[in-house]
């Protein structure tokens, strides 16, 4: 009998000892099928006193006593937990062919950001062997960053930092209203800002650093591009080339700024990844773009005190709730944000150098005419490009969106090219935003090195944007739900609020406001949540789980809300748009 399993090992190149009812063999053989890979299986349950003479073998042979009992090319691979380690980490085909060979790596994640980082860190967490490749190409203008990616260097930190200062003004300006004998002339000191800053974000690249140490895991920095799907060219700084190899290979690389094509963009312009770190008080600023980063940079600087004109060529915060992005135009107008509109900008030039310099902006109309001003700072916030085009993705043929450069994948995260995943902003067809990148970094770490299936879910993800009144949401937009359900079977709940720290001051009446979209066929499920108002984004986290739990409107009704707040007027919200009743606040 020993002759006869030695045999049966011998002669498959994947060989599987089975019995037909048992769930773990179903789960292997499920795998191979999954891979195409061929396999002869033996159902020991099927063999009546042979099949027990058989695994009584296999026992002596390899002290495995249970099924199934996999081997590949006469090595003993084991059970179902040991062929499902080559399932996840992808070598599963590779081993089965008798093609595996064993590399640096089990993944390398291309790019040091913060789903990169969080994916690197799980995998490490399982033991694995892991690297991550990560270089910050300077701007035009020369800044460049540390480890952290763009969230932590030119993003999310250093915006919410700076958005928080503007803020502290505003609570100057209130706070004789509440007692404060405070100077009548207050100056903000942009230096000094941004100096904080950089030490808050120099002190967040050394913990990173400090991390990977700490978890073993093998820091380059170096630019990766890929030789074939496992082996990656690494050039450093001082242009030394080395040549690593991974089972697994993650690309989180993100994205930069785009700039426009007409003269003197690069040469005069700036833009996100450069106004963080200005050494100068950036003066009289031009901010081009109407997405998030243009609002939310133009919102701190005005707030500063700078005079600053917004750009536009069409509408405000394309993708987000048409009424919301509106209302924060003309709260920004208010509080002296100019807008130019509909409008681009077709020439820079330099009229004097300094530091702050002045550049002249000649810009056109949607109808042909032609003006010009003169600024200090031109910054562009027309967009970003994930960074695709020189890593060598279309040498090893990744699929990518031809229309954006994004790279396609399936709903794991994995590309056409089976060892090789994506996420964040690089990935097509997910949100833009870093906490979605890091969940999808675990998760992904999870699926292939622990024993998850969890995949990540896009749905219901909430978003802030950081105006001077900040903007919260979650779900649909007004118009995408009018859309997918029609307008018959969408009602809507809102209402205007003034923040109580609002009163004394006796501003920003009728400007904050709230509003849940539901789904009347479903009991008025809440399918939409927008909030503009002070901290939206602390509002807006604790109320997306109840979306993501599907509450209804009732559900919101029956919660008690905390008296005085922000977030109460969920709860007692009544007036429905088609009503028709205003939900303006009257002044006594």
């Amino acid at each position: 009998m020993m002759e006869k399993v030695q045999n049966l090992i011998r002669g498959n190149a994947v060989m599987v000892f089975s019995k037909s009812y048992c769930k773990f063999c179903k789960r292997v053989k499920e795998m191979f099928a999954m891979e195409k890979i061929t396999y002869h299986a033996v159902e020991l349950d099927m063999m009546g006193d042979e099949g027990l003479a058989i695994q009584n073998a296999l026992a002596e042979l390899t002290s495995q006593t249970t099924v199934p009992n996999v081997f590949m090319h006469g090595q003993h691979v084991g059970g179902c937990d040991a062929t499902e380690k080559y399932y996840r980490d992808g070598t599963l085909a590779e081993r089965a062919a008798g093609t595996y060979e064993k590399r640096d790596y089990d993944l390398v994640v291309i790019g040091g950001g913060s789903g990169g980082l969080a994916a690197v860190k799980e995998a490490a967490s399982f033991g694995r062997k892991v690297a991550v490749c990560d270089f910050v190409n300077p701007t035009p203008k020369g800044t460049k960053w540390g480890l952290g990616g763009t969230c932590v260097n030119v993003g999310c930190i250093p915006k919410k930092l700076m958005h928080k200062s503007a803020i502290v003004g505003c609570d100057i300006k209130d706070s004789p209203h509440f007692g404060w004998e405070t100077p009548e002339e207050v100056k903000h000191n942009w230096e000094k800002m941004a100096g904080e800053v950089k030490k808050h974000i120099m002190s967040l690249n050394f913990g990173y650093r400090s991390d990977l140490v700490l978890k073993k895991i093998k820091y380059y920095n170096a630019y990766a591009t890929f030789l074939d799907k496992h082996k990656l060219k690494l050039v450093g700084r001082d242009n030394k080339v080395e040549e690593i190899t991974a089972d697994n290979i993650l690309i989180a690389v993100g994205g930069r700024p785009n700039y426009p094509d007409i003269p003197g963009a690069k040469e005069y312009g700036i833009t996100s990844d450069d106004i963080f770190y200005l050494r100068h008080s950036p003066g009289k600023t031009l901010v081009v773009g109407a997405s998030y980063v243009a609002l939310e940079c133009a919102g701190f600087l005005a707030g500063f005190g700078f005079d600053v004109t917004v750009m536009v060529r069409s509408i405000l915060l394309r993708g987000f709730d048409r009424q919301m992005a509106d209302m924060i135009g003309s709260h920004m107008e208010t509080h002296g944000v100019k807008f130019i509109r509909p409008a681009v900008p077709t020439k820079i030039t330099e009229k004097c150098t300094g530091s702050p310099g002045e550049l002249a902006v000649t810009y056109k109309f949607e109808d042909g005419r032609e003006e010009e001003q003169t600024f200090n700072t031109v910054m562009f916030a027309t967009g970003r490009s994930p960074c695709t085009k020189n890593i060598g993705l279309q040498e090893i043929g990744v699929n990518l969106n031809e229309k954006n450069g994004k790279i396609i994948g399936d709903k794991l995260e994995r590309t056409n090219v089976p060892n090789i995943f994506a996420i964040g902003d690089v990935l097509d067809g997910t949100p833009e935003l870093t906490p979605v990148a890091i969940q999808a970094g675990r998760f992904l770490a999870r699926r292939l090195y622990g024993k998850s299936n969890e995949p990540m879910d896009y749905k219901m993800v909430p978003t802030t944007v950081f105006t001077p009144l900040e903007y919260g949401s979650v779900g649909y937009s007004e118009e995408d739900a009018i859309a997918t359900y029609g307008a018959d079977d969408i009602e809507v709940y809102h209402t205007h609020y003034q923040p109580l720290e609002y009163t004394l001051p006796e501003r920003d009446e009728n400007k904050s406001y709230g509003k849940l979209i539901c789904l009347k066929s479903t009991g008025e499920k809440v399918i939409g949540f927008h909030v503009l108002g002070p901290n939206a984004g602390e509002i807006t986290q604790g109320f997306a789980l109840a979306l993501k739990l599907g509450a209804t409107k009732s559900d919101f009704d029956n919660l008690v809300g905390i008296h005085p707040t922000c977030a109460e007027v969920f709860t007692t919200m009544f007036i429905t748009k088609s009503s028709g009743i205003s939900v303006e606040k009257k002044s006594c």
